[in-house]
């Protein structure tokens, strides 16, 4: 039996109401003292409560809220589909494991990657230069690992952005026939050494690391620091300067055959801590002159480099913001507090909205940066604008991310607290964010204000 409107007779909602034991005499009394309006108002909470409740159903997480997938080719949506289940099959369960113990997963990222054949889409079969869509594939791959794991991002960046890149401007024909096919394939690995002990934003002026010239060798001597991979690459682009004409200049080191190259991992880091930076000290390290990167002979070459993987570290810190809403939304619409998911207060919901909001402006951001990069009109004032903005609000969103998950989100296990330490090496590394806030002033003013 049913009113005009299709919903429950009141008859039927106070047989409900007896069912619950609920003192209808006392119900009664109360509506005595009503005036017509409150009666009505609580007609509608009777009918209502005679409808069967349904049981709360969270949406699905998803934080490409403004469809980004839509606006990319279908094989970039396979590939990235792709990884997405290896990264959350195969990476996720073991990440936290490598994170506390510095170590990289290589025995699960290297054939999980060499199988994906992550690279072919960005270089090409030819390996003479990016394919046209090279950086956006690039850059949505690089969200989708950090979306997972950011170390695991790192991990990818500094084998296929700083040192494929090195070789693909710098190198000979000779050297990119040898190595590009192989790293490629992920069966050798790469490392990119410029950062050194004392110097880091003032590189560009400041390399200590010499290299000396004696007949058709160089003999390399100083340290580098926090390079990625350093401590099982196969080949390490090491940047140094020319003792001769005062010049940066690159050279590949053959890491594990090379006895004057000796690597040391850096240990007690609170961020990425499941990529393996090493302390590189280079003694009388000798380099063939065919192992010198024939089209690097300034700083300048070093810098074109940077300016072309600077973007990936943007799409990091995409990825990685990305996972961190994704996480939160799930736990928010999971996680009950006062009888009722987290997700239903305010103060939450808000959080999430930021959250969001910051995830959307990134994801904008970056792939509008990855197509200008494959115009070839990416300039460096943009890349680094991308930088700063997006470590910026990446901080942002796992701070928030922390905070939502209370007690729990500094617990590795629900991998936000992971994020949170991450995201500040994000912040640091690939040109702090004062220094790329240098670049875009001096871009916007016309002056520069480095010293």
């Amino acid at each position: 039996m049913s009113d005009t409107n299709g919903t429950p007779a009141l008859s039927d909602a106070v047989q409900q109401l007896q069912e619950r034991g609920v003192d209808l005499d006392r119900l009664a009394e109360a509506y005595a003292g009503m005036d017509e309006a409150a009666v009505a108002k609580s007609y509608g909470a009777l009918a209502r409560a005679g409808r069967p409740s349904r049981p709360y159903e969270p949406p699905p997480s998803d934080g490409d809220f403004f469809d980004i997938d839509g606006l990319i080719t279908e094989e970039q949506r396979q590939k990235m589909a792709e990884l997405r289940r290896f990264m959350e099959t195969e990476v996720e369960p073991v990440i936290n494991d490598h994170w506390l113990r510095d170590s990289t997963p290589r025995e699960v990222l290297i054939p999980g990657f060499r199988k994906l054949d992550l690279l072919t889409p960005i270089y090409g079969e030819d390996l003479t230069s990016r394919e046209p869509n090279g950086s956006v594939m690039e850059g949505l791959l690089t969200m989708e690992i950090a979306r997972v794991d950011v170390s695991t991002a790192t991990f990818f960046g500094v084998h296929s952005g700083l040192a494929m890149q090195s070789l693909l401007v710098c190198g000979s024909e000779e050297q990119k026939a040898e190595w590009l096919p192989a790293m490629r394939n992920w069966d050798k690995i790469g490392a990119f050494g410029l950062t050194e002990p004392n110097v880091g934003s003032a590189i560009s002026r400041g390399v200590q690391t010499t290299a000396r010239r004696e007949g058709d060798e160089w003999v390399l001597n100083g340290q580098k620091k926090w390079i990625g991979n350093a401590t099982f690459a196969d080949l390490v682009v090491i940047w140094a300067r020319d003792e001769a004409d005062d010049q940066v200049k690159g050279f590949i080191v053959r890491a594990q055959e090379n006895p004057g190259y000796s690597v040391e991992k850096i240990r007690g880091k609170v961020a990425l801590r499941a990529v393996e930076n090493g302390l590189i000290t280079l003694t009388d390290c000798r380099v063939p002159e065919s192992d010198r990167l024939q089209n690097a002979n300034s700083f300048r070459d070093v810098a074109e480099v940077l300016k072309l993987t600077r973007a990936g570290v943007a799409w990091q810190a995409v990825g990685c913001a990305m996972g961190a809403y994704e996480r939160s939304q799930r736990y928010a619409t999971t996680r009950g507090q006062f009888g009722k998911p987290i997700a239903s207060y305010q103060l939450i919901q808000d959080k999430l909205v930021h959250m969001l909001g910051n995830v959307t402006a990134l994801q904008t951001m970056c792939l509008r940066l990855s197509q200008l990069q494959d115009e070839g009109r990416m300039t460096d004032a943009q890349a680094s604008l991308a930088k700063v903005y997006t470590a910026a609000r990446c901080r942002d969103v796992v701070a928030l991310a922390r905070d939502l998950h209370g007690g729990n989100g500094i617990l590795l296990e629900n991998h936000v607290a992971r994020y949170f330490c991450d995201t500040e090496a994000i912040y640091s590394y690939e040109g702090t964010n004062e220094i790329n806030s240098l670049i875009v002033g001096r871009e916007v003013t016309g002056l520069g204000a480095f010293v």
